[in-house]
């Protein structure tokens, strides 16, 4: 899966948005420009050390993009959108396009695609959900529909954890 920021500004979001990047095994695309330097340490402190576990590039604008991958199949997250992001099914190497915090994405962008816009459901009155917390929410929609393709689907016991924690009185 691809994960695209159209103009992301806030660093945290976009550490989180790398670090969900890494653990699920998706490429980040970045559209310049960015609200932040890649090198702040808010960005790098949200991404902690995944970084260099995934993959992302840099752009200058969204047509470079578009050049790069010219047959891609792209998903626009939008509050505008006229259905549900449950609705989709999603392929392996399909991009998710989110736009900036404030703004979202650009209405002229959205226009020339909006039978691909798709929307996460919220109540009446709600304006949208942090960026983070959307692009955790449709990729992992997507990865489900794949049946979490190259992912591990369980976990084990370490037996490093403290025994005296005293939550364990009341389990």
């Amino acid at each position: 899966m691809h994960i695209v920021l159209y103009q992301p500004e806030i660093p945290q979001n976009t550490g989180n948005i790398a670090r969900t990047c890494a653990a699920t095994g998706s490429t980040l695309h970045l559209i310049k420009p960015l609200g932040f330097s890649l090198e702040d340490k808010y960005l790098k402190r949200a991404g902690l050390d995944y970084w260099r576990m995934m993959e992302y590039h840099v752009y200058e604008n969204f047509e470079e993009l578009l050049e790069r991958y010219p047959h891609a199949r792209m998903h626009f997250l939008s509050t505008k959108a006229p259905r549900s992001y449950a609705q989709v099914q999603y392929g392996p190497d399909d991009f998710l396009v989110y736009g900036c915090e404030t703004r979202g994405l650009p209405e002229s962008l959205l226009s020339r695609v909006y039978e691909r816009c798709v929307r996460i459901p919220m109540v009446e009155g709600a304006r949208s959900l942090n960026l983070s917390n959307s692009v955790a929410i449709v990729l992992y929609e997507a990865l489900r529909q794949q049946q979490f393709a190259g992912m591990l689907d369980h976990g084990s016991l370490t037996g490093r954890e403290d025994e005296s924690a005293p939550w364990m009185d009341y389990v």
